[in-house]
């Protein structure tokens, strides 16, 4: 694996425990893609994509191929052999899937598919574990699986021409002005969401930041600019520090906390050149 020498250490970790769940590429022998984070396949392949392992290596190859391995003909994916399966399921198998390089394979175009016709009435993806008439924020749509959703149509050349994304862009921006929590999860924008995570594993500020730089439908929002000013503020010498890191990644070194993170750093750049700046 051609990854920088500094990231060596963390390699090594992350590797050795990719068969402690009962079978190969963090899964467990049922299939389970998700379980253990996050050292789970989905956590574990981004993780590996950050430090800057290649798509072609056969150990993310083998990992991309336990999540096809759930996919459904009708474009969901199943995380585990029985249970419900919900719109997040499927968000993050695709965003880590597109990671990978299959956002134009047949079966992920399938799945963009889906996620267009499930889109909830206020904009964004709502998983229904609690029923609709519940109360008016559980009946909101989950801001944290709108944002994985936007991080995986990120990666098709429809984004800025689709309505019903920019609609979802949208109802993210409105988050921004509310901070509300929203939705059965009750995703809500406080001190937690406030502090910088990497790597991107749930709803944050960098990532919010992060996925929504793509979409030009924010770029020139008060409430894009809102995050933006609140994210550089946290910036040391133009590099990202994490400031709330996975207890479980502590001893990875290129996540510790309050140190400058190379990957996390590489990923603000990534926003500055997708506002132009």
């Amino acid at each position: 694996m051609p990854v920088a020498r500094e990231h060596q250490a963390d390699l090594k970790l992350i590797l050795a425990k990719r068969r402690d769940q009962g079978a190969d590429y963090w899964s467990t022998p049922d299939g389970r893609w998700g379980t253990g984070s996050p050292f789970s396949t989905f956590d574990c392949v981004l993780i590996l994509h950050e430090l800057g392992v290649p798509r072609t290596d056969p150990v993310l190859k083998g990992a991309a191929e336990t999540i096809l391995g759930s996919w459904r003909d009708d474009g969901r994916f199943r995380p585990a052999p029985k249970g419900a399966i919900y719109p997040c399921h499927t968000a993050n198998a695709a965003r880590a899937l597109c990671r990978l390089g299959y956002a134009r394979d047949a079966r992920l175009k399938k799945t963009f598919e889906h996620l267009l016709d499930a889109q909830h009435t206020d904009g964004g993806w709502r998983c229904n574990r609690a029923p609709l008439g519940k109360s008016a924020k559980t009946d909101a749509s989950n801001p944290g699986v709108t944002l994985a959703v936007l991080d995986a149509f990120r990666f098709t050349p429809s984004r800025d021409d689709e309505p019903r994304l920019r609609r979802a862009v949208k109802s993210l921006l409105s988050h921004w002005k509310s901070r509300a929590p929203l939705g059965p999860c009750s995703f809500g924008i406080g001190t937690l969401f406030n502090q910088v995570e990497f790597p991107f594993l749930r709803y944050n500020l960098f990532y919010y930041v992060y996925v929504l730089s793509f979409y030009d439908a924010a770029k020139g929002s008060s409430a894009f600019r809102g995050a933006m000013r609140l994210m550089e503020s946290k910036l040391v010498d133009g590099q990202v520090v994490i400031e709330n890191p996975n207890r479980r990644l502590a001893a990875l070194g290129c996540f510790a906390k309050g140190m400058p993170s190379r990957p996390a750093t590489k990923r603000w750049r990534e926003v500055l050149k997708n506002i132009g700046t």
